[in-house]
């Protein structure tokens, strides 16, 4: 009798504790969604929060929480279009977090199924928290230079230190993926397994693209342009490296928001693209995921 009442508190313990974590990394949500809308006027708490982000598994290099949410395909859609969508890999590009944020919640509210979608809004919370913003995290590193890079003459660290004239903001770190951000972009790569990487930028005002898909020629006010990849950047890395085409979407102003027809129109434009050219060509995708309006908040 008395092993069934240990077993019995034991039980009752463990169910307590698990309760207490589940509350404490739900609070770690909704915290950073605190400090987000505190930083970005276009981002409200409501907003963040409404996302049913994943329990924190990810951490930044001064240990503050990187959110993810999955929307996952219908069980009936055989090999479907898989998307990793990152925003914010540069802390001072804020646009790229707001549109990000608004383009999730429009997926949040119409998501129907046909593609696979893993977001990361924002993959360096430390750049974007500093005041002023930056585009190095914590360690002052650029993220977008601290991936394996392809194979070249010169190494992420020797181009920077040859060709970027040792600038401070594109410093790559002293080895590939020596950062957690990044390497939590890696993993996810190789666990998550996408067809396609969309990343968000500014403020170059363009859509560049590496692959060998078709891509787009434009996605709303944004027209196609192929800048090239650096040694250690995610587009260098994706495609030349993993072999995943990497989209990238450059937003004309890193502070000031695009109007909410462009951001809607953006929006449309990429799931037509998903629909018609990333799929692979088994997969009939019925849905579109592309409804609603973007709204765009002046205020928290």
């Amino acid at each position: 009798m008395r092993v069934i009442v240990s077993l019995l508190a034991l039980l009752l313990i463990g169910t307590q504790v698990q309760a207490a974590a589940q509350t404490e990394t739900s609070d770690e949500v909704a915290q950073m969604c605190k400090k987000i809308s505190d930083r970005l006027a276009s981002v409200s708490y409501k907003e963040c929060s409404n996302i049913q982000f994943y329990q924190p598994r990810f951490y930044s290099a001064s240990n503050q929480p990187i959110l993810e949410a999955h929307y996952a395909a219908k069980p009936g859609v055989k090999n479907p279009v898989r998307i990793l969508f990152i925003g914010g890999i540069h802390g001072d590009e804020l646009s790229s977090v707001s549109v990000t944020f608004k383009w999730l919640n429009t997926l949040n509210q119409h998501h129907s199924g046909s593609f696979d979608w893993h977001f990361l809004p924002l993959a360096n919370p430390d750049g974007l928290l500093r005041r002023p913003a930056t585009r190095v995290n914590a360690n002052n590193v650029d993220l977008n230079r601290n991936f394996i890079p392809a194979a070249a003459k010169l190494t992420p660290l020797e181009y920077w230190q040859q060709e970027a004239s040792k600038r401070k903001r594109y410093y790559p770190g002293e080895k590939p993926l020596s950062e957690p951000e990044s390497k939590v972009i890696h993993t996810l790569i190789d666990e998550y397994k996408p067809t396609v990487i969309v990343s968000v930028h500014a403020p170059h005002g363009i859509l560049d693209f590496d692959g060998d898909k078709q891509p787009p020629e434009k996605l709303g006010p944004l027209y196609l342009r192929h800048l090239g990849t650096y040694p250690g950047s995610l587009g260098n890395y994706g495609w030349y490296v993993k072999n995943v085409p990497v989209m990238t979407i450059e937003l004309p102003y890193a502070g000031i928001m695009p109007s909410a027809g462009d951001i809607s129109r953006m929006w449309v434009d990429l799931v037509r693209w998903v629909r018609v050219k990333a799929q692979p060509e088994s997969q009939v995708a019925d849905g579109t995921d592309e409804k609603g309006a973007v709204s765009v908040h002046s205020g928290k």
